[in-house]
């Protein structure tokens, strides 16, 4: 067969195959929305965890509390003059301040116990209690903080 200048394919200005760069409007939509269906689970998660940080830091200080107090009470042998570990502010006269945001009030101090609360600045909900000896609050193991709250 002979070849013929029909069969020749013709080159034309504006090629058939042309490459495009850059992303379709429908592949972007779909990037956002498994974004926000990511950042709608996570969210959520991340206020709780910060709420628990904020529990944790009013425990811990109220545990130590409880280790200040059974020093002060093992070289006095009376809770009574007891104040919050050398480590806390003072911002009043009976509201030292411990971790950042975390604000202790003392209850009651007797000659054999006491009773005081914490609470944080970043958290409306949470407050923990803990006491020692007659000031152990109702419900709570004696030096441990706790309360309806304080998870």
């Amino acid at each position: 067969m002979p070849l013929s200048l029909t069969h020749i394919p013709r080159l034309s200005r504006h090629p058939m195959n042309k490459t495009r760069k850059g992303f379709t409007l429908i592949e972007l939509l779909i990037a956002v929305v498994i974004i926000g269906i990511l950042a709608a689970t996570a969210i959520p998660k991340w206020a709780d965890t910060k709420q628990k940080a904020y529990v944790t830091a009013m425990k811990s200080d109220l545990r130590n509390m409880v280790h200040a107090g059974e020093a002060y009470f093992s070289e006095n042998g009376t809770y009574v003059g007891f104040t919050p570990m050398s480590s806390l502010k003072i911002v009043g006269p009976s509201a030292p301040t411990g971790s950042s945001g975390v604000t202790i009030v003392m209850g009651t101090v007797t000659a054999m116990g006491w009773s005081a609360t914490a609470t944080h600045v970043n958290t409306e909900t949470a407050m923990c209690e803990i006491g020692v000896g007659d000031g152990k609050p109702v419900g709570l193991a004696e030096g441990e903080p706790g309360g309806t709250a304080c998870r």
